[in-house]
C-alpha cells in the first residue's frame, strides 16, 4: 500500500524537483521510503508503506533490460500463482514482491490479458521506453483513487489530488458545477473533482498515454445473469468463496488485523479471518455504541479487543484534518468514527480487514425496497409484483399521485422503475434519518453562479441505461456501486486509513465475491425475512445467529446532538458568519436554516452538516492552503513513533 505520482511533461527540465515535491505532500502514504524515476518525458514517483518483501520491494521496480518501470498502490492477492507462471514463461524476478508480478505479467500477456487475471485493489503505472507509451489502469471498482489532468498534451496523474496542487504551474481553480451535486449527495458524484480540469480516472479502465494524447479502455464492469444454484447452494457457495478470499487476504509480512462493529458484515469476515486484535469505537454519547456488542463477539472468540471512546470536542477539533485528507468535501459523518478507529489501530498493526461492500453486493439497503416492517404489506406487496411489469409501473404511477398512508413508499418502490425515482442514499425514506438538499433547495442556498439544472437521479441516468430491463434491486445496486461506493465509502476508506499509514483490505469487495453476489436471484438477497438475506444465512456458520440478524447501523455518529450543544452550535456559526462565505451562498439563508436546527428538533443536521463540511474544507484549501500544508503535511505521530522505535522497515 502507497502513495503514487507521474507527470509526461517534455516541457520540464528539472522533473526531480517537480516529482519530488509531489510525493512531499502524500508521505503518508507511504513513510517506509520513497524513490523515482525521469527521463526527457515523464517522472514517476513513489512513496512506500512495506507490507509484501519488506526488504526488496522498493518502487519503481525495473524489468531485465531495463526498458520499462512501474509504480503500484494497492494489493494483487493472487500475485504467487501468478509469479509462478511467469518464471515458467522465462521472466526473471528481482523481488518478491507483487508489484514485478504486475510489470512481467504486462509484457507477457499485455494489459488486457494481466488485468483478467489479478484479483485485487491497485493503481499503476507502466513507462515503457521501446514505444515511449505510459500505462495506467484502476481496479475494478475503483477501492484505490487515480486522478488525471490531461491538458495540450501534458499529464498529471496520481493518488492523491494534493500532489496537483504541489506540481510548478498547477492552476487551482474551484469547480463551480461541483458544489451542488455535492450538496445533494454529502460528496462529489461528478467525473471531474472540485479542482477545475481535474478528473477521477474510471474504475474498471486502464489507458495508454502517447505522444500528449491519451486512450482510455474498459477491461471490467459488473454484469447480472442469475444462477441456478438453490437457496441451500447459494449459501454454501457464499460462505466458501468468502472463506477463500479472507484466506487470501491476510497474506502479508506484517500484523494483520479487522475492524468490528455490531453487525454481521464486519463480524462475518473477522471470524473467518481470526485474528488476534480487533478494533472498535463508540461515542461518548451513550446513544451511540457499537463497541459493547462488538467487545461481546470478541470475547466469545478469544480476541484481543481495542476500542476507543470517541470525544465530541476532539472530533470538532480534528475534523478540518480529515477534510484535508479527504481531498474533496466529505459530509459522510462516519468519517469520523473511521478517523479514530484507523488512528487506533495503526498502533498495533499495519493491515486491517473492513467489511464495506456487502450491502452494495448483497442488497443491504432499505432503499432496494425494504420500506416496511408490516408483514401484511410485503406480502401485499409481493402479490402485486407477479403483475406483468408494464402494468406494475403503471399502478406504481398512480400510487405516488395517491394521499400517503401506510405502504405507500414500499408499495411504490417495489413496483415503479428505479430509473424514474431512485436518488441512492442521498433520501432515505426514515424521518430518524432526514433527507439532504433537494435539486430545488440546493440551488435556493446557492449564489447564481453556483446554480444549475442538475438532479441526483438525472446524474444517474447515464448508468440506468447500461441495466435497463434488469431487476430492479439489481439495477439499484449498479447505482450504487458507481456512485455511493465508488466517490463515497471508498474515498473515506482509502483516504482516512492511508492518513495513518494504514491499508485497509476490503473482502467483500472482491472481483470472485461480486461475480457471486451478482448472480444470486433477488429472491435470495432480500425478501420479507431480510435484507442480504442469503448472506446472513451464511454467515451463521461463523457467527451466533443473534449477530447474523442485526440490522444495519453503520457508523452512526451523533451529529444532531452536537449541532445542538451551545459551544459547537456558535463554532458553526462563526464558520458560517465569515466573509468569503457569502461568494457561495446565500448566507442569510444558511444562518436562519442553523438557527433553526438548533432551536428546532434537530431535522435540519444532514443540511447543516453538508454545508459546514464544504466549508472547512473550502477554507482549508482555498483560504489558509499555505499554512494547512505546513500544518497537516506530516506522518501520523503514531507511525512516527513506530519508526523511531524500529517497528517499521
Amino acid at each position: 500500500m502507497c502513495g503514487i505520482a507521474a507527470f509526461y511533461d517534455p516541457e520540464i527540465n528539472d522533473k526531480q524537483s517537480a516529482i519530488g515535491k509531489m510525493m512531499a505532500t502524500i508521505k503518508h502514504r507511504g513513510p517506509d521510503s520513497d524513490d523515482y524515476y525521469t527521463n526527457d518525458k515523464v517522472a514517476l514517483g513513489f512513496r512506500r508503506l512495506s507490507i509484501i518483501d519488506l526488504r526488496g520491494g522498493n518502487q519503481p521496480i525495473f524489468n531485465e533490460d531495463k526498458s520499462r518501470a512501474i509504480i503500484f498502490n494497492g494489493e494483487i492477492y493472487n500475485f504467487k500463482p501468478l509469479r509462478k507462471e511467469l518464471i515458467k514463461a522465462g521472466h526473471k524476478f528481482t523481488t518478491k514482491a507483487d508489484t514485478e508480478v504486475l510489470l512481467h505479467g504486462f509484457e507477457e500477456w499485455g494489459m488486457d490479458g494481466l488485468l483478467k487475471r489479478v484479483r485485487g485493489m491497485f493503481a499503476f503505472f507502466i513507462w515503457d521506453n521501446n514505444n515511449q507509451t505510459l500505462y495506467g489502469a484502476r481496479d475494478f471498482f475503483g477501492i484505490k483513487p487515480l486522478y488525471y489532468s490531461d491538458q495540450d498534451g501534458h499529464l498529471l496523474v496520481g493518488s492523491e489530488l494534493k500532489s496537483f496542487l504541489a506540481f510548478p504551474g498547477f492552476k487551482k481553480e474551484l469547480n463551480v458545477e461541483a458544489v451542488k451535486p455535492y450538496l445533494m449527495n454529502q460528496y462529489n458524484d461528478l467525473d471531474e473533482t472540485f479542482f477545475k480540469g481535474v478528473y477521477r480516472f474510471p474504475a474498471g479502465h486502464w489507458f495508454e498515454y502517447k505522444d500528449g494524447k491519451m486512450k482510455t479502455h474498459k477491461y471490467w464492469d459488473a454484469e447480472y445473469k442469475e444462477n441456478n444454484l438453490s437457496f441451500e447452494a447459494t449459501v454454501q457457495k457464499i460462505d466458501e468463496d468468502l472463506r477463500e478470499t479472507v484466506k487470501l487476504y491476510r497474506n502479508a509480512d506484517v500484523p494483520v488485523g479487522a475492524f468490528l462493529s455490531e453487525g454481521v458484515d464486519s463480524s462475518y469476515i473477522t471470524s473467518i479471518l481470526n485474528p488476534d486484535d480487533v478494533f472498535s469505537v463508540s461515542f461518548d454519547d451513550s446513544t451511540y455504541n457499537e463497541a459493547s456488542k462488538a467487545k461481546a463477539l470478541a470475547d466469545m472468540k478469544g480476541w484481543k479487543f481495542y476500542s476507543k471512546k470517541v470525544n465530541a470536542d476532539e472530533a470538532m477539533k480534528d475534523f478540518p484534518e480529515m477534510q484535508y485528507h479527504m481531498d474533496e468535501p466529505d459530509a459522510n459523518p462516519s468519517i469520523i468514527p473511521l478517523w479514530y478507529l484507523c488512528k487506533m489501530a495503526r498502533k498495533h498493526v499495519t493491515v486491517a480487514l473492513s467489511g464495506e461492500g456487502a450491502d452494495e453486493l448483497f442488497a443491504g439497503y432499505v432503499n432496494y425496497g425494504m420500506h416496511t416492517h408490516s408483514n401484511v404489506i410485503k406480502v401485499f406487496t409481493s402479490e402485486l409484483k407477479k403483475l406483468p411489469k408494464h402494468s406494475q409501473v403503471k399502478l406504481a404511477r398512480k400510487v405516488k399521485k395517491m394521499p400517503d398512508f401506510p405502504g405507500k413508499v414500499h408499495i411504490y418502490t417495489n413496483l415503479a422503475e428505479p430509473s424514474e425515482f431512485y436518488v441512492g442514499q442521498s433520501v432515505i425514506y426514515d424521518m430518524d434519518y432526514p433527507t439532504i438538499f433537494t435539486s430545488k433547495d440546493a440551488n435556493d442556498i446557492l449564489q447564481p453562479t453556483y446554480r444549475n439544472k442538475l438532479t441526483v437521479n438525472g446524474i444517474y441516468q447515464k448508468d440506468f441505461k447500461k441495466v435497463k430491463g434488469i431487476d430492479n434491486v439489481k439495477q439499484m445496486q449498479y447505482i450504487d456501486l458507481h456512485h455511493f461506493m465508488l466517490n463515497d465509502i471508498e474515498q473515506k476508506a482509502d483516504k482516512i486509513s492511508m492518513a495513518h499509514s494504514l491499508e485497509l483490505r476490503v473482502p467483500y469487495l472482491d472481483k470472485n465475491i461480486a461475480e457471486l453476489a451478482n448472480s444470486i436471484p433477488t429472491k435470495y438477497l432480500m425478501n420479507r425475512h431480510d435484507t442480504k438475506y442469503a448472506l446472513r444465512k451464511a454467515s451463521e456458520k461463523a457467527v451466533p445467529e443473534e449477530w447474523a440478524k442485526r440490522p444495519k447501523l453503520g457508523f452512526p455518529t451523533p451529529i444532531k446532538q452536537w449541532l445542538q450543544e451551545p459551544r459547537f452550535y456558535k463554532q458553526v456559526r462563526k464558520l458560517f458568519s465569515e466573509d468569503f462565505v457569502n461568494d457561495i451562498f446565500d448566507q442569510n439563508k444558511i444562518l436562519q436554516l442553523l438557527d433553526e436546527n438548533y432551536k428546532g428538533d434537530g431535522s435540519h443536521r444532514r443540511q447543516i452538516w453538508t454545508i459546514y463540511t464544504f466549508l472547512v474544507w473550502y477554507k482549508l484549501f482555498f483560504v489558509d492552503y499555505d499554512n494547512i500544508v505546513k500544518k497537516y503535511q506530516r506522518v501520523q505521530p503514531e507511525v512516527a513513533n513506530l519508526l523511531k522505535q524500529g517497528r517499521l522497515v
